[in-house]
C-alpha cells in the first residue's frame, strides 16, 4: 500500500500530514489526491469516515501553495452543506497549512457579515462556505468568484437533498469554465449524475465502497415496540430508550441519539436530562454559538450524548463515538447509512441500535433491503409487546381484504353458504307482517299522536285539542 510521500504532495503539506500522525492514505485518499494533483477533474464516492476531507484539502493546499490571491477574488471554493461540516473543513486546512503562507475564510450563517466582508477584502487562498452565506455575500457585491482556480462541493448528495441544487448550479455559474472541479459524496443520486455531467470535464471517478454499505466493525440491532396506548406511547418509547442505554452499561461511553425531527430533539434531550442523563440537544433553529459549544463538549467528552437532528448526521470528525441510537427510524434508507458512520469510524469498533414501532415498519424494511441483510432483532429490556404484524402481514391482509370486497362486482358469483343466507320461514314471516299496509297504517298514526320537538320559531302541533271554530261547518261559519 502506498504511502503519503509517494503522492507527490508539497513537501510543507507533506510535513503536516506526517506530524499529525498520519502515514498511510485511504483507498479514497490514495485514488482522489494524484488525479487532483494532475489538475483532472474528480468524483469520489465512498462513505462516511472514509477520510474524504483529506482527499481535496492535501492537493488543494498543494496547487495553491505558489501564488497569491487578489482582494475579493478567492483561488479556491469548498461548498458544505451545513455550518459544522464548513468549521471542520477549515480546521482541516489549518492543520495542513501549517508551513504554508496561505489564508482562509470561513462564511457560515451565525456570525456577523462585517467580520467576514474583513477577511475577503484582504484577498483569501481558500474560501470555505455554506452555499447560502455564500450568495448573500455575492449578491451584496462583496465577493467575485471569477478567479476560482480549484471548486469542491463536499457531500454533494447532502447539498442536494438540502434543496440546494439551483444555489449549486448558480455558483458554478460564477466560476470560471476552466476551473478544476473535485465532487465528493457518500451516496451517487441520479440526480447528482446529471449535475456531474453538466460540470464535470471528464473526472476521474474513485469509488472505494460499495454504494450504501455499513461498515463492517458496526454490530446493529433493533428493538420492535408498540405503546401500550396512543396516548402514552411516546413517553414508553422515552422510557425504552433509557433502559437500552442502561443496558449497554460503560460500553456506552457517549453515543449520539438521533431523531427525524427538530421537535423531537428537544422533547427527547429534555427527558434524558430530567431522569439524570448527561444529554444536549443539537438542530438548524439552535444558535450557532449553541451548537459549536455543544459539539465542542461532544468531542471532549464532557458531553456523554448527544441528541441530534440531520444536522449532525454527516461529516463531522468525532472518531470515538462508541454508540448510536435511532430513537426513529430514518425515513430514507440511504441516511441510515450515513448516520450509522458516525460509529465504527476508522476501523473502530461500533454498536447501532434502533428503536422501530409499527409506523417505522415500512422504513425499517426499506433499510433493510437497502443494505441487503436483515438487521437482528433485539429483546425488549421492558418486555413491552411487539408489534403483532409486520408490514408483509399487513399487506397480505390488506390484500385479501380487498379481494373479498371484489367478489361482489358485477359478474362474480360467490359461494355463498345457504343455510347463513337464508333467514328461518319464522322469521320471514315475522318481518311480512310487520310490513303490513295496516301495521304502517297504526305506525304512522302512533307516531303523529306523540308531541313533535320543534325548533325556535317552528309551529307545534296541537295534540288532541280541536279548537271550536274547525269544529264548525261550513255553513254555519257562514252564517255567523
Amino acid at each position: 500500500m502506498a504511502k503519503f510521500s509517494e503522492l507527490n504532495l508539497n513537501p510543507k503539506v507533506l510535513k503536516a500530514v506526517e506530524e499529525a500522525g498520519y502515514e498511510t492514505p485511504t483507498p479514497i485518499q490514495q485514488g482522489a489526491i494524484p488525479a487532483a494533483l494532475e489538475g483532472r477533474d474528480v468524483l469520489g464516492i465512498a462513505q462516511t469516515g472514509t477520510g474524504k476531507t483529506a482527499s481535496f484539502t492535501l492537493p488543494m493546499l498543494s496547487l495553491l501553495a505558489r501564488g497569491r490571491a487578489r482582494a475579493r477574488m478567492p483561488r479556491s471554493l469548498v461548498l458544505c452543506p451545513t455550518r459544522e461540516l464548513a468549521a471542520q473543513v477549515a480546521e482541516n486546512f489549518d492543520t495542513y497549512s501549517k508551513y504554508l503562507k496561505l489564508t482562509k475564510a470561513l462564511l457560515i450563517g451565525g456570525v456577523s457579515f462585517g467580520e467576514q466582508e474583513k477577511l475577503i477584502d484582504k484577498g483569501v487562498d481558500v474560501l470555505i462556505a455554506t452555499p447560502g452565506r455564500l450568495l448573500d455575500h455575492f449578491e451584496r457585491g462583496k465577493l467575485l468568484l471569477t478567479g476560482v482556480q480549484v471548486m469542491v462541493v463536499d457531500e454533494a448528495d447532502r447539498m442536494l437533498d438540502m434543496g440546494f441544487i439551483p444555489d449549486i448550479e448558480r455558483i458554478f455559474s460564477l466560476t470560471p469554465f476552466t476551473r478544476q472541479t473535485l465532487f465528493f459524496s457518500a451516496t451517487m443520486a441520479p440526480e447528482i449524475e446529471r449535475i456531474t455531467n453538466t460540470f464535470l470535464q471528464a473526472p476521474e471517478r474513485i469509488e472505494v465502497a460499495r454504494q450504501a454499505t455499513a461498515s463492517e466493525t458496526i454490530e446493529q440491532g433493533v428493538v420492535m415496540f408498540k405503546g401500550t396506548r396512543r396516548d402514552r406511547a411516546d413517553s414508553e418509547k422515552r422510557k425504552l430508550l433509557r433502559a437500552m442505554i442502561d443496558g449497554e452499561g460503560e460500553a456506552c461511553t457517549n453515543a449520539i441519539i438521533f431523531c427525524n425531527r427538530k421537535t423531537d430533539v428537544d422533547i427527547v434531550a429534555k427527558s434524558l436530562r430530567k431522569y439524570g442523563y448527561n444529554a444536549d440537544p443539537i438542530h438548524g433553529d439552535l444558535d450557532q454559538s449553541k451548537r459549536t459549544r455543544t459539539l465542542e463538549a461532544f468531542r471532549d467528552g464532557d458531553l456523554k450524548l448527544l441528541v441530534a437532528s440531520d444536522v449532525a448526521a454527516r461529516g463531522l470528525d468525532i472518531p470515538s463515538v462508541c454508540h448510536v441510537f435511532y430513537f426513529d427510524v430514518p425515513s430514507h434508507a440511504e441516511d441510515f447509512v450515513l448516520r450509522i458512520g458516525r460509529t465504527g469510524r476508522a476501523g473502530r469498533e461500533g454498536k447501532a441500535i434502533t428503536l422501530c414501532n409499527p409506523r417505522d415498519e415500512k422504513s425499517l424494511s426499506a433499510v433493510e433491503n437497502l443494505i441487503q441483510k436483515e438487521i437482528p432483532r433485539l429483546e425488549n429490556p421492558l418486555g413491552m409487546p411487539a408489534p403483532e404484524q409486520s408490514v408483509s402481514e399487513s399487506a397480505e391482509k390488506k390484500s385479501a381484504k380487498s379481494s373479498r370486497r371484489g367478489r361482489g362486482r358485477k359478474g362474480d358469483t360467490p359461494q355463498v353458504d345457504q343455510s347463513a343466507a337464508v333467514p328461518e320461514q319464522s322469521e320471514v314471516a315475522e318481518e311480512t307482517a310487520a310490513d303490513t299496509p295496516s301495521t304502517r297504517s297504526k305506525a304512522a298514526n302512533e307516531n303523529a299522536s306523540r308531541p313533535r320537538k320543534g325548533r325556535k320559531g317552528d309551529q307545534v302541533g296541537m295534540g288532541d285539542h280541536l279548537p271550536s271554530f274547525i269544529a264548525k261547518s261550513f255553513e254555519e261559519r257562514m252564517a255567523s
